[in-house]
């Protein structure tokens, strides 16, 4: 199939082939039409799979079709909401992109950034807004924008929302809207949370899944490697020097964590930036344009900061310290392996994580295959530390992690008195293995 056969008007598959895609992923192939019939839809996708695409050409060919000459301000028709402020930037830069020869005008609206402008750019015609929810909550106590008119919602990473604690302020927007709109919803992992958030939101959707839920992508590497939480850092810059990794996004739990091991690579002669929600916006965009374009060999960041990250062809992820919530590692690992592209994925876990690499096995129903760095292997005299709001002996920090970030029960020793991470350890420990790690079972 091509995007010739799914409705598209000739301005906009000119803007998708100067992009240079000729044809639709799996679940533009299955959104473009349902959204083109103005039907309410639920999709289930990974990162890199090509969703916003997928409700972006549709939405832009519904309002050129019917576009109405305005008495005065032409009013806002297409909602998007979005968590995070990088998301948003590339989110926005897709409407434009493939709206560059339609009339229609979009804008993002985002914090961390002088509400002002804003205020005069709502001023003017803005067809399609795309927003995070605390901005436009802003805007709406200041009365500087009307949701009155909207005709289509979207709600991207629905669940990174309501992990972020955005429930009542989407609730807030909705009651906003016009009651007879067209709603997209779109989100990788379906939790019970989600469900019911669309069993609110959705009049009878179409269903979309790409993916198998909670499955991570056939196209990235998986690889633990066992090792002791103070030497850490001394293994992900031998990782980073022996194979000389580029472009590099780094996971660590908490804000002040990523600042630390930023410091530390940069002394150990490693190019690296943090960026997280404590940084200014302008500092953010400009640590993630210098990352983009590999003059930045290695980005620090927390889960929240990550979320929008997307390059086409990020070779490597490393999950520095394992996410409390194993649904996030479906999310960090999906920033590799996206569009078609192979990735790498390589979480360091020490035995305070054990619990957290089981949870995670479990979730994605497979076994991590597991390499062993001579000179690295984990101390059997060491024992389990619980780890609170998402920070660990030795790594530093307060968290920023939610309340289930609390540590649970430590896993126990391996069978027969080993101690945990030696041969012969139960599943919830990590073997120590020597052999090189393959494509995840």
């Amino acid at each position: 199939m091509s995007f010739a056969n799914l409705g598209l008007s000739e301005e906009i598959l000119r803007a998708v082939s100067e992009r240079g895609y000729t044809e639709p992923t799996p679940i533009q192939a299955q959104a473009i039409p349902v959204v083109l019939s103005g039907r309410d839809l639920m999709g289930g996708a990974q990162t890199g799979t090509g969703k916003t695409a997928g409700f972006t050409l549709p939405i832009l060919q519904l309002l050129s079709a019917s576009a109405k000459p305005a008495t005065g301000k032409a009013p806002i028709r297409v909602l998007v909401l979005i968590p995070t402020r990088e998301l948003a930037a590339q989110v926005e830069e897709s409407v434009r992109d493939y709206g560059k020869y339609l009339k229609l005008n979009s804008m993002t609206m985002i914090g961390g950034v002088n509400i002002n402008p804003q205020i005069q750019r709502l001023k003017t015609r803005v067809d399609i807004l795309v927003a995070t929810p605390g901005r436009l909550l802003d805007h709406v106590q200041q009365r500087t924008v009307d949701l009155s008119h909207v005709e289509i919602l979207v709600l991207d990473e629905a669940d990174r929302m309501l992990d972020m604690g955005f429930i009542r302020d989407i609730k807030k927007i909705l009651a906003l809207l016009p009651k007879k709109r067209q709603n997209l919803l779109f989100s990788a992992t379906f939790s019970d949370e989600i469900k019911t958030l669309a069993d609110g939101l959705l009049n009878n959707p179409a269903l979309i899944e790409v993916a198998r839920r909670n499955a991570t992508a056939e196209l990235i590497t998986q690889k633990i490697y066992p090792v002791d939480r103070e030497r850490k850092r001394a293994l992900l810059t031998k990782l980073i020097k022996d194979h000389n990794w580029f472009q590099v996004l780094v996971f660590t739990r908490t804000k002040h964590g990523a600042n630390n091991l930023a410091e530390h690579l940069n002394k150990d002669g490693i190019s690296a930036l943090a960026i997280h929600g404590n940084k200014s916006q302008a500092a953010r965009t400009r640590a993630l344009a210098e990352f983009k374009t590999g003059k930045l060999q290695v980005l620090c960041a927390t889960d929240i900061a990550a979320r929008g990250i997307d390059i086409v062809e990020l070779p490597h992820v490393v999950n520095f310290e394992m996410p409390n919530v194993a649904e996030d590692y479906v999310h960090r690992i999906g920033r590799t392996g996206r569009a078609g592209s192979e990735g790498e994925a390589s979480s360091l876990v020490c035995i305070d994580e054990h619990k957290l690499l089981k949870d995670i096995e479990r979730l994605i129903k497979r076994e991590i295959p597991v390499v062993q760095i001579p000179g690295f292997e984990p101390d059997p005299r060491i024992k389990a530390e619980p780890i609170l709001n998402g920070q660990n002996r030795g790594q530093g920090g307060r968290g920023q992690g939610r309340s289930q970030g609390q540590s649970r029960t430590p896993p126990r020793a391996g069978a027969a008195g080993k101690p945990a991470g030696g041969h012969g350890a139960g599943r919830g420990a990590v073997p120590v293995l020597h052999r090189s790690g393959g494509r995840g079972r």
